[in-house]
């Protein structure tokens, strides 16, 4: 009887440790998961931004980003991120290898144990094939929403 009164006390003293762990999801809310960049040429570095927001009512730091190879490189806010506040953190991809990507970005903020995972897509393109794509979708005239207008005689 002992011996299940300890496992008990163990299992809910084990639930109560993880429902206090705080994810970033609950700090912090990012305006896109993943950032689809399209096809790109080789060799022409591309940016762009992830905009984080602070939803909770104390700073957030942002103690480290990080990537799983030196093609992709996150640059981390340097000041802390005021509550309701909005920093942008800078993503780049070197567009070295031809080929698509899927490339994780790790954010791993001060107290919390897991990072946020970010991710950035697209295609590499040799500059043949990025130029005749170029063509081709300047050739074809973009939809537009407006509705269609006539002219009065």
């Amino acid at each position: 009887m002992k011996k299940l009164l300890f496992i008990a006390a163990l299992l809910v003293g084990g639930l109560a440790v993880n429902a206090q762990e705080q994810k970033a999801e609950d700090l912090i809310k990012v305006n896109t998961e993943t950032y689809n960049f399209g096809k790109i040429k080789q060799n022409v570095p591309v940016t762009t931004y992830f905009e984080i927001t602070n939803k909770s009512d104390k700073p957030v730091v942002i103690e480290n980003a990080w990537a799983g190879c030196g093609c992709t490189t996150p640059e981390v806010p340097k000041e802390p991120i005021a509550p309701n506040a909005t920093v942008k953190m800078k993503v780049g991809y070197n567009a070295a290898a031809l080929s698509t990507f899927n490339k994780d970005v790790y954010v791993k903020l001060a107290g919390i144990s897991q990072p946020k995972v970010l991710k950035i897509t697209g295609e590499v393109l040799d500059a043949a094939a990025y130029d005749a794509q170029s063509k081709s979708s300047k050739a074809t005239p973009a939809k537009t929403s407006k509705p269609a207008t006539t002219k009065k005689s």
